[in-house]
C-alpha cells in the first residue's frame, strides 16, 4: 500500500481517533447533539491538526527537546486562534454552537498525540498525510455520532426534516442529551470492533500496541530516558541488586 493511502486508511479505520483509539471524548460527546455540530468540530480540529502536522514536521530538527512540548502548544494556540477568528467572522451561528470548544482545541489529545509520536519524527509530505487522515477519522467519528443522536432525538437529517415528517412519530430526546453520547458512541465502538475483528481474521495486518504499555520506546516521548522496563520492574531490580 502507499504510504500516503496507508497515513489516510490508519486515521479512518486502523487508527480512527473516536472509535479505536478513543481520544478527544469531550468535543465527541459534548458537541455531537446534531450531525453539524459534529461535521463543524470536526473540520476544525482537521484544520487545525493538518497545519500543525506541517509546521511541526518543518521545525522538528529546529525546536530544542526539552522545550517540544511548549512549542507544540504554542504552534496549535496560534493555528486556533485563526481558525476561530475565521469561524466568528464567516460562520457566527456554528461557532456559537460549539463555544468553548473550539479554543480547547488547543489541548486535544489528538493534536498533541500526533505531533510527539508522528509529525516531529517525519517529514512534511507524510505527516501532511497523516494529519488528513487522523482529521478524517475524527470527523467521520463525530458526524455520524452527531446524525444518530439528532435522527433519533429531533427527527432531522441535517436540520432538515426526516422522520418528524412522518405522522406520529415521537422523538426520542434522550438521544439529544448527554446519556445518548454514551449509548451510541457505545454501540458505534461495538460495530468497529466487530470490523476490526474480521478483517484481523482476514489477514489484514492491524495497528500494534506501542509505547511504554508495549516496551516500545521508539514511539514514546520519554524514550531518551527510559529503559522499556514498568517502574516495578524497575524497582524489583534495583532491590536486587542492593
Amino acid at each position: 500500500m502507499n504510504k500516503y493511502v496507508e497515513r489516510l486508511y490508519n486515521g479512518v479505520i486502523k487508527e480512527n481517533p473516536t472509535f479505536v483509539l478513543m481520544l478527544g471524548m469531550c468535543p465527541t460527546l459534548a458537541v455531537t447533539s446534531s450531525a453539524i455540530n459534529g461535521l463543524g468540530m470536526g473540520l476544525s480540529t482537521m484544520v487545525v491538526l493538518i497545519c500543525s502536522n506541517l509546521l511541526i514536521s518543518l521545525f522538528r530538527k529546529i525546536i530544542p527537546n526539552g522545550v517540544r512540548i511548549p512549542a507544540y502548544i504554542v504552534i496549535v494556540a496560534s493555528l486556533v486562534t485563526v481558525v476561530q477568528l475565521l469561524m466568528q467572522a464567516y460562520m457566527q451561528d456554528l461557532s456559537k454552537a460549539l463555544g468553548v470548544y473550539i479554543p480547547l482545541i488547543v489541548v486535544n489529545c489528538i493534536i498533541l498525540g500526533r505531533a510527539e509520536s508522528y509529525a516531529s519524527k517525519n517529514g512534511p509530505i507524510e505527516s501532511v498525510f497523516d494529519g488528513i487522515g487522523m482529521g478524517l477519522g475524527f470527523t467521520v467519528g463525530l458526524t455520524l455520532i452527531g446524525l444518530i443522536r439528532e435522527i433519533l432525538g429531533a427527527g432531522t437529517f441535517f436540520n432538515l426534516p426526516f422522520l418528524s415528517a412522518i405522522e406520529g412519530f415521537t422523538p426520542i430526546t434522550i438521544f439529544i442529551m448527554a446519556p445518548g453520547a454514551f449509548l451510541v458512541l457505545g454501540f458505534l465502538v461495538a460495530g468497529m470492533n466487530i470490523i476490526r475483528k474480521k478483517m484481523e481474521e482476514r489477514g489484514t495486518p492491524l495497528a500494534e500496541p506501542a509505547g511504554c504499555l508495549s516496551g516500545d520506546c521508539a514511539h514514546c516521548g520519554q524514550s531518551a530516558m527510559c529503559t522499556g522496563k514498568s517502574q516495578v520492574e524497575t524497582k524489583s531490580a534495583d532491590t536486587a541488586a542492593k
